[in-house]
């Protein structure tokens, strides 16, 4: 059984977990990665901590995310927050997409699907949430990158991927970070002298349209417009500059940093994909505690993967057995939150972590 997932810890977590195990108190960031559909199987993960109230306990813990990972944490804010989860699960699962969709109706769906979950009048609720932090992480597009023309957007990302290939620096000529943050004072890694970007603060005015915001990939959705607040501009999925983890998020030596992975491989940025030398910094990843899908978990999801973007095209005419698929795999996946914490209660976890 427990075979399901694997479990990865930094330099500075690592030996804490081999000498006395795993403490829930010790997370100051829980971290959600622009991954697309493949989030899903993370929803069985998330439903455990959430159910058992794990998080938060000793003082309040940061959500980060980007993409994918904004539109999970959003639904852990709310009132009903099991409730706003399984919400965001089945309108996100049972949404169609066709051939004859535009980056402009794509971005009317996306809407429909935070509509379904984030209630209006449960947003100044959802800020005041004494237990979580949510900051989400946005890409705001510069030149070519910014226009609504297919073709020109397309050119601006084809010289951003050059540019990006000779030095991941490069990014910040075709897009600027800017991360909304729900805390009194910003999260710990944008004071950081590293952090390159803005931080605006999160109210109910531009919540939805930061998650919104978060996820409209290039060339697939619109962007979304002048979010409240921030610096005027055409805001994109936040994956364009973090994809996956590129922040050392922990402010004290001993935080932990808890991840929940689809694969083991982590890329810095989304243009980064098929650059396999470009991986996080070390320092990024002291503090992490990384738990991901086993390879033989992975081969018994439908299709024998985790579901992804490309399922959308390849059932583009079938709707049906793509949702099915899907629903099967957050089946499937409800169970991983369960291993983990039977790893943790039963002190089993020290046998079981690897080094990251």
């Amino acid at each position: 059984m427990m075979s399901r997932i694997r479990i990865k810890a930094g330099n500075k977590i690592y030996p804490i977990i081999k000498d006395g195990g795993f403490n829930f108190d010790s997370v100051s960031t829980f971290f959600g990665p622009a991954v697309g559909p493949r989030w899903l199987i993370a929803s069985g993960f998330d439903l455990t901590l959430l159910k058992g109230d794990y998080l938060g306990g000793l003082s309040p813990v940061h959500l980060i995310g980007s993409s994918a990972g904004a539109f999970r944490f959003a639904a852990w804010l709310q009132p009903e927050a099991i409730d706003s989860y399984h919400k965001l699960l089945e309108a996100y699962i049972n949404v169609r997409y066709t051939k004859n969709d535009t980056p402009a109706t794509a971005l009317e769906k996306i809407t429909g699907i935070i509509n379904e979950y984030l209630e209006d009048d449960a947003l100044s609720f959802a800020l005041a949430n004494k237990k979580y932090r949510l900051a989400i992480i946005t890409a705001r597009a510069r030149g070519l990158v910014a226009f609504r023309n297919l073709w020109l957007q397309k050119l601006g990302l084809a010289t951003c991927f050059v540019f990006n290939y000779f030095s991941r620096d490069n990014i910040y000529r075709f897009a600027d970070r800017v991360v909304f943050y729900n805390a009194s004072k910003p999260p710990a890694f944008c004071l950081k002298s590293q952090f390159r970007g803005y931080y605006i603060p999160m109210n109910e005015v531009n919540l939805k349209y930061a998650v919104l915001a978060s996820g409209a990939i290039p060339l697939v959705i619109e962007g979304v417009r002048d979010i409240y607040g921030a610096p005027r501009g055409v805001y994109r999925d936040g994956g364009l500059i973090d994809y996956h983890l590129s922040h050392q998020f922990a402010a004290k030596e001993n935080e932990t940093v808890l991840f929940f992975h689809h694969q083991e491989r982590i890329i810095p940025g989304w243009l980064d994909k098929n650059l396999k030398r470009r991986s996080p910094e070390a320092r990024t990843l002291e503090n992490v505690l990384m738990v991901f899908p086993s390879q033989r978990f992975i081969e018994n999801l439908p299709g024998g993967k985790v579901p992804d973007r490309t399922d959308l095209v390849t059932f583009i005419n079938d709707h049906e057995t793509r949702i099915r698929n899907w629903q099967k795999a957050v089946e499937l996946s409800a169970p991983l939150g369960e291993d983990f914490l039977e790893l943790v209660t039963s002190g089993k976890i020290r046998g079981v972590v690897e080094k990251l």
